[in-house]
């Protein structure tokens, strides 16, 4: 036989042994062999819903959640007015907050390209973080980030706060309890009062130094020394309580008190009056402590934190009744030098609307008794004995209202009386009656009634 045919018959014959043990029926399969030996254990997996339960229960983020609902915080009006607005965000939004503290933006104020001359405020955020209404994120930095119990306490910042009022050059640290009274001081803070010429901020130092110097004559609205045009809304907004806590707020006339702070200041956080020794974590005392952030009525932290050496209730004469007594009765004092030819600056007002409604017995609210019928439409009735002319009509103004206007005396101030208007505002506003700073509160009043001649 040939190789080549002798080779192909081996092939054929390979080909058949492989095909055919298909083709035969299989048999029963055998009894098991032995167990091998155990593997070597995986990584335990992580169970997602216990993880959650760690701050999901009744008595962790549940409970928050409830306390919020009392918080003004939750209530949510000036974020949705706000919105979009970036000089007004940040402390109105969420989202706008997070920007300024991630970006560290400067409280400064630098020229103003469009306006020769002219400052502008450079604290703000960016248009597209300009939203969102006050909620966990704002203050808590990190959670939902490992999903773990560690992420609730983080804060967003505790870091000393510059303060808007004064482009930067004070800055607010309150360094009790780890520093964490600045995340609120972030916010609770005067806007600045900004300078009628130049824009920058004003120069709280020089009105105090003189006292006498006109800080607007309403016989000449255009004079390049006027520093200020009194209205209606002449004010340092509503964040007054940061600045009197720290002590650094106002505008300090020479006179026989001096300028010094009350214990809280040092030894005292928001945080552990406002919502309690365990950081919010015990129960309401009504509508008050937890993350209501509500401090009225509640003294169980002033007994609690090992502070006082007596208990604190509001019956206590030394702690309680007689400082927020002195302090109310001096704020009338000042309204009552603040008068000229028998109309007082200060406006009155008893409705709602007043958030510091029945802080002083004539319902001051902080605002200038200056007429203007969009935003204080009830003037004639809260200011009994008349009003002041607007020296700047708005153009919305409709021709009897502008007529109506030129009727009411005119206001000057100098700088004592404009100065003695931002310090009435800032004790009135700090809600507390001295409380939460009761020396540099009662020195500021003092001084400044003293000033007022």
């Amino acid at each position: 036989m040939k190789l080549k045919s002798y080779s192909r018959l081996l092939l054929i014959a390979c080909v058949v042994m492989c095909i055919a043990p298909s083709c035969v029926k299989e048999g029963p399969a055998g009894k098991d062999g032995a167990t091998g030996a155990a593997g070597a254990n995986g990584t335990n997996g992580v169970d997602a819903n216990e993880t959650c339960k760690m701050c999901h229960n009744p008595t962790s983020v549940d409970l928050i959640a409830t306390q919020f609902q009392f918080s003004k915080h939750e209530y949510g009006e000036a974020a949705f007015s706000e919105s979009g607005n970036t000089g007004c965000s940040p402390c109105h939004a969420q989202e706008a907050f997070k920007y300024v503290v991630a970006h560290n933006t400067p409280v400064t104020f630098s020229p103003d390209p469009t306006k020769p001359g002219f400052f502008k405020n450079d604290y703000a955020t960016d248009a597209s973080a300009s939203v969102g209404r006050i909620g966990c994120s704002t203050c808590h930095s990190s959670i939902h980030t490992t999903y773990t119990s560690t992420d609730l306490p983080k804060l967003t910042t505790v870091a000393p706060v510059p303060m808007t009022m004064w482009a930067g050059a004070k800055t607010i640290d309150l360094k009790a309890d780890g520093g964490i009274s600045n995340l609120c001081v972030k916010c609770h803070q005067p806007r600045p009062q900004t300078n009628l010429q130049t824009g920058n901020v004003q120069d709280y130092v020089g009105v105090a130094a003189n006292p006498t110097v006109l800080a607007y004559d309403s016989d000449n609205d255009k004079a390049k020394t006027n520093i200020v045009r009194p209205s209606y809304r002449m004010h340092v907004h509503y964040g007054a309580i940061g600045a009197v806590y720290a002590g650094m707020g106002g505008v300090e006339f020479a006179g026989s008190e001096a300028y010094t702070n009350s214990a809280h200041t040092s030894v005292a956080s928001c945080q552990a009056c406002h919502m309690g020794a365990d950081g919010g974590k015990s129960p309401m005392v009504g509508r008050a402590g937890g993350h209501s952030f509500n401090a009225v009525g509640n003294f169980t932290t002033c007994n609690a934190a090992g502070c006082h050496a007596s208990p604190i209730d509001a019956k206590n004469p030394n702690f309680w009744v007689n400082p927020r007594t002195d302090i109310q009765q001096l704020l009338m004092d000042l309204a009552a030098k603040l008068s000229v030819g028998g109309v007082e600056i200060m406006n009155r007002n008893s409705t709602s609307t007043n958030l510091w409604v029945g802080i002083t017995k004539n319902n001051y609210d902080g605002y200038l008794n200056v007429y203007d019928p969009v935003n204080n439409p009830g003037f004639a009735a809260e200011n009994p004995s008349g009003t002041f002319q607007n020296p700047a009509p708005s153009g919305s103004w409709t021709a009897d209202q502008k007529a109506l206007n030129l009727t009411f005396p005119k206001l000057s101030l100098t700088n004592a009386q404009y100065g003695a208007c931002l310090n009435f505002q800032l004790c009135l506003r700090d809600y507390s009656l001295g409380i939460h700073n009761y020396k540099y509160t009662r020195a500021l009043l003092k001084n400044t009634i003293a000033i007022l001649k």
